[in-house]
């Protein structure tokens, strides 16, 4: 039974439904279906959910009281359509009758799952079973399941990402009519195909990608003229030539809406012979496109541009590394005063986002490599360099024009929207900045903000600051509506530039040149939701394959120090990020053995009684891996004292406590 608060109570409290997004920590948002009459997320308490898990389509109750700065509050009274029926989960714990518990990873903490013994099951801890839900309890009982099918064990890592798959709900397998509609088409670009299309194949292009790409949805070319002027040409593959609405292709494409990708593994948003093949900008290769043409004048600011259906024919397939090599002059290439352009357009157009008031958030990315079974045999931090910039203004600027020419065409699109943070978001980051002592004035305005990450490059605090910002932002969504995008300061702006991986970006290339009847409402929606769920299953095995590298670590090196920095401190223990594989860790107050704790409110500290040892934001800590848990993907750690006279301090200490 939800217990209710008074201010649910009213007459004045309205009713409506929506799909429930569940944080890990047991609150809720839900995004209502009518999103014209309930434009923003309801905010749900923990105690409030009921027995709602993620993506369960709800009714709710939402509060006609509201707090000033604060989003609508309400309560599930009912649940309407469960998300799923299928889940994966981890034998937990054997009850003494014999049943089983089950801790269902995609659900975290909100709700497990139970399955009775029969005779013919013999179970054991640590097996993932794929189940089907009979009952789903109440908010605080186990789901009743059955057993489909087992799919192996935790300690095999070749099981993960099948098992995120089944989990999550993400579509694997093509349908036949799919397969059907693709063997129809050629392998390669015929002649009739080229009828119509600008021929920019004497163009300089080239592709610019991540080591392991194998489907590349943009290439690049880019000239200087006399007057200083830059003539740049984004080209995207032309999906829409061969994805036709309504097609299965079509119909499949838009149940996936994303391409979703693990560690060593991509879940394809079309099949490969579209998105390796057939579509993927290949050097060497014909290939049909969509090109945005555009003139920059010196500056950087656009005079000119054109969207037109081409073709193409890219020279060369760079990596990043081979591009930067090249810009480096470590390696000798006929593309070297191209890059060298692109390099010196890059700078120009930075520094009007900056102006506009972007702020630069340059996270290097940590990639978790695998072998062939799925273990993690190691990481590589992939720094956000020159090659990765230049690549991401161009299709930025590209992003930009073709949200501008709807606006101008008064046309209705899918336009990729970010809205301002909420005050109280922004608060907790600016706290967070001046206690690693980056000074911000009460009233902080988006200059501010840039000079603040423009000090923290030079610091240790660099990479902590920008996670921190990024998690105070509202996540972007899709949406017919334009609204502007805020983390870009930028009016119009949309996806177009990858349509082998997200299908928003196909429906606007399709509407770029032909007449839809698409509901771009209900795309968007979907699209949003999908793109959730994508990001989810992802990081699901990004967190697993993490663990994973860190039990070989342990096993190895069972003494091994962890140099970490504390991410946040709360009154029962201190949240810490490893890197630099970025992991991060929880360390309970129960396990700082050297001294009793107690927590500051007004500094966010943890203060020793006896040593007045302290610990707050942005400290650095050295830490002991005591234990890795797979099946509910936590991690136990101690902190490393090299001093014994503190731990005997400790010890008399607690036990003065006791006698008192």
């Amino acid at each position: 039974m939800v217990k209710l608060n008074k201010k649910f109570c009213d007459v004045k409290a309205v009713t409506t439904q929506g799909i429930i997004h569940v944080h890990p920590k047991g609150f809720a948002f839900v995004s209502p279906d009518d999103s014209e009459k309930f434009p923003e997320d309801v905010f749900i308490p923990k105690h409030l959910k009921g027995n709602a898990v993620d993506r369960d389509h709800v009714e709710i109750v939402i509060s006609s009281e509201r707090k000033p700065d604060k989003g609508p509050e309400g309560y599930v009274s009912k649940i309407l359509e469960r998300a799923k029926e299928e889940l994966v989960g981890v034998v937990w714990i054997i009850k003494s009758k014999g049943d089983y518990l089950l801790y269902i990873q995609s659900l975290g903490q909100s709700k497990t799952a139970i399955v009775k013994k029969e005779k013919k099951d013999k179970y054991k801890i640590g097996d993932r079973l794929l189940i089907k839900v009979i009952d789903w309890g109440d908010e605080k009982e186990p789901a009743l399941c059955t057993v489909i099918e087992k799919l192996g064990t935790i300690d095999q890592a070749k099981t993960d990402i099948p098992a995120a798959i089944k989990d999550f709900g993400i579509r694997k397998e093509f349908p036949k009519e799919v397969h059907h509609q693709v063997k129809k088409l050629s392998s390669q670009v015929e002649k009739e195909d080229l009828e119509g299309r600008a021929d920019l194949t004497h163009l300089e292009t080239f592709t610019i990608d991540p080591d392991t790409a194998r489907d590349f949805d943009d290439a690049l070319s880019l000239s200087e003229d006399k007057k200083g002027h830059f003539h740049l040409a984004v080209h995207i593959a032309d999906v829409s030539h061969y994805v036709k609405e309504n097609s299965p292709l079509d119909l499949e494409a838009k149940k996936r809406s994303n391409s979703t990708y693990f560690p060593g593994q991509c879940v394809p948003m079309l099949p490969e012979e579209l998105s390796n093949h057939l579509c993927s900008l290949k050097e060497k290769v014909i290939r049909l496109t969509l090109s945005v043409l555009m003139e920059l004048d010196s500056t950087g600011a656009v005079l000119s541009y054109k969207i037109v259906r081409t073709f193409i024919h890219s020279q060369k397939r760079f990596t990043y590394k081979e591009a930067k090599d090249v810009l480096d002059q470590k390696r000798k290439s006929p593309h070297y005063a191209a890059l060298k352009r692109m390099e010196k357009l890059c700078h120009l157009l930075k520094k009007k986002r900056f102006e506009r008031g972007s702020v630069d958030l340059a996270l290097p990315d940590v990639v978790i490599k695998v072998d062939k079974s799925g273990n993690p045999t190691g990481y590589e931090v992939v720094e956000y360099d020159i090659t990765h910039q230049l690549v991401e203004e161009f299709m930025l600027k590209a992003n930009e024009v073709v949200a501008q020419e709807f606006e101008t065409r008064g046309e209705q699109a899918i336009f990729r929207i970010h809205e301002p943070p909420g005050e109280d978001n922004l608060a907790d980051f600016f706290s967070l900045a001046r206690s690693l002592g980056f000074p911000l004035p009460n009233k902080v305005e988006v200059q501010d903000i840039q000079a603040l990450f423009e000090k923290a490059k030079s610091s240790p605090h660099a990479e902590q600051l920008s996670i921190a910002y990024i998690r105070s932002m509202k996540l972007a969504i899709y949406s017919k509506e334009n609204v502007g995008h805020y983390g870009l300061a930028l009016e119009n702006y949309c996806h177009f530039t990858s349509p082998i991986r997200r299908y928003s970006d196909l429906v606007v290339h399709r509407r770029l040149f032909e007449k839809s009847e698409e509901n771009l409402d209900q795309i968007a929606k979907e699209c949003s939701e999908k793109e959730r769920v994508s990001f989810k299953a992802e990081m699901s095995v990004l967190t697993m394959k993490k663990l994973r590298l860190l039990k070989g670590y342990q096993k190895k090196e069972p003494n091994r120090i962890y140099p970490a920095t504390i991410s946040k401190v709360k009154p029962f223990g201190i949240y810490f990020e490893v890197p630099p594989i970025q992991y991060e860790g929880f360390l309970h107050i129960s396990n700082l053995h050297d001294d009793y704790y107690e927590y500051n409110n007004k500094v966010g500290s943890l203060t020793g009684q006896n040593t007045g040892r302290s610990f707050k934001v942005g400290d650095q800590i050295d830490l002991l891996l005591e234990e890795i848990d797979l099946i509910v993907m936590e991690s136990k750690w101690a902190l490393h004292t090299t001093s014994k006279k503190s731990s005997t301090k400790r010890k008399k200490f607690f036990k003065s406590r006791k006698k008192r």
